[in-house]
């Protein structure tokens, strides 16, 4: 095929025509329901449910490589609702037409290379996917860009006149909700955010009360909040914004279309390190890549690689023991992890078995050596949260392992902005981290202000600078 006549029919595809069959499907029982209705659980048997399109085969009618070269010409289009994670309409949620999509520039963030001295330091080549860029400056608004384009839909198609959002959250959700929320008509939508009091870092906090949410905050852990959100969804007409709801799995697997299509689409030897938190990231990354390799978008799947601190790891004790068990959680600096049921383990463990049975690993790390691996990055040039740092803490540990090789071409996930967290940093360089961290700072990496008198002489003085010689 000439390249005029593959550009034509490249032309013809940019705007998408996919008719999608969307449903929601019961990861236990397998009952089907329809995708126009507000859902979380299966109403038969109160299992996990996820989003199916019965026309994905229709899909394979387009071959692969051709696949690759819409998306890639369709980055050119200046069309805001095919511009962020609906780039990839066709694999997010087709059901949903482009005039409903809600853009406030999420996705296509960048893929940074870590410089030679911070993979010495680690102990293996790899790449820094910066979804801390994301507008609420975390990887969340992938997901309730999807959430809140379907809610967007749902009001105008059931004619809806009030709804209420509502997730609970460590921070990163709480922004992302309400700052998506915030966009849509004022009296139709309200926006409600149950934090865990005392254990979301001050910038976050600001994130949705600037966006105008109903901010609760009671007492105890992230679980804690959890449980709430559910009852109140099962129980009562609100619209849940936690990655429980299938909608919001939908817009964060972008994450992986991106990886993919910024590794020129070669998955061979392809090696992703994400933290596992409530383990919806880790299911939409999986998830995913999946649909890539069923169109043969990719040849092949990549390992995943789960991290999880040891004070918040009840993944990581299943893919040890082979037993899965809730459980309770101590703090964390990488506090979006600090999760001891998660709830979307089932997905993990139902993908794991289906696609990445030898594909998939976890290790886990310390409180000390997430904290530490955060600050190495952003010494070499990176913009990390404690959430990457135990990403990169994560490959240091699998070189360790022996799970990373020297010809793996490893991608690392830090899913929110280095400033979100700069509280735990400033606590690290003056020693003021409590006790139950267990985290004790390294000098040559604890840094501060230093005073001195608004003297250039005194301030060339105490940086040793030498003087330029008379020509």
């Amino acid at each position: 095929m000439s390249w005029e006549k593959s550009l034509d029919e490249i032309e013809k595809q940019l705007l998408p025509s996919h008719k999608a069959q969307m449903v929601f499907e019961c990861l236990e029982c397998g009952r089907t329901y329809h995708i126009d209705q507000f859902l979380y659980t299966c109403p038969s048997c109160k299992s996990l449910l996820r989003i199916v399109d019965r026309n994905f085969d229709h899909l394979k009618k387009v071959s692969g490589q051709q696949w690759r070269r819409i998306f890639t010409a369709r980055r050119m289009l200046n069309l805001p609702s095919l511009k962020g994670i609906f780039l990839f309409y066709e694999l997010i949620l087709p059901c949903i037409p482009l005039d409903d999509v809600v853009y406030l520039g999420e996705g296509h963030t960048p893929l940074v290379q870590a410089n030679d001295e911070l993979s010495a330091l680690v102990g293996a080549d790899f790449f820094i996917k910066y979804d801390g860029l994301n507008p609420s400056a975390s990887f969340k608004d992938r997901g309730m860009a999807s959430a809140v384009s379907f809610i967007n839909y749902s009001i105008r198609k059931r004619n809806i006149s009030q709804l209420l959002g509502i997730c609970a959250s460590t921070g990163d959700t709480s922004a992302a909700a309400a700052l998506y929320l915030s966009y849509l008509k004022k009296g139709v939508v309200r926006s409600v955010v149950l934090l865990p009091q005392g254990k979301v870092t001050s910038q976050q906090l600001s994130q949705p009360l600037g966006s105008g949410a109903t901010v609760i905050e009671i007492s105890g852990v992230f679980d804690d909040c959890m449980k709430i959100v559910e009852e109140l969804s099962e129980n009562y007409e609100v619209f849940l914004l936690n990655s429980k709801n299938p909608v919001r799995i939908m817009g964060q697997k972008s994450y992986s279309y991106e990886v993919a299509q910024q590794m020129d689409y070669d998955t061979t030897d392809l090696v992703v390190v994400v933290p596992i938190g409530n383990a919806g990231n880790i299911t939409a990354v999986m998830e995913g890549f999946v649909d890539l390799y069923r169109l043969e978008i990719i040849p092949q799947l990549p390992r995943i690689i789960g991290v999880q601190s040891q004070h918040a790891n009840p993944i990581a004790r299943w893919w040890r023991d082979g037993r899965y068990q809730p459980i309770k959680v101590k703090p964390s600096v990488a506090q979006a992890a600090m999760i001891g049921d998660p709830v979307s383990f089932p997905k993990v463990s139902q993908l794991v078995s289906a696609y990445f049975q030898d594909r998939f690993s976890v290790v886990e790390v310390t409180e000390q050596e997430i904290i530490d691996q955060m600050l190495e990055a952003n010494r070499h040039g990176h913009i990390v949260c404690t959430q990457g740092g135990e990403s990169i803490a994560g490959v240091k540990k699998a070189v360790e392992q022996g799970l990373i090789k020297k010809t793996d071409k490893v991608v690392v996930d830090s899913t929110s902005h280095q400033l979100k967290f700069s509280g735990f940093q400033q606590m690290y360089f003056e020693d003021r981290l409590p006790k139950e961290y267990e985290i004790r700072p390294r000098k040559e990496l604890q840094n501060r202000p230093i005073q001195l008198p608004a003297s250039a002489s005194q301030i060339a003085q105490y940086l040793n600078l030498q003087r330029k010689s008379c020509a």
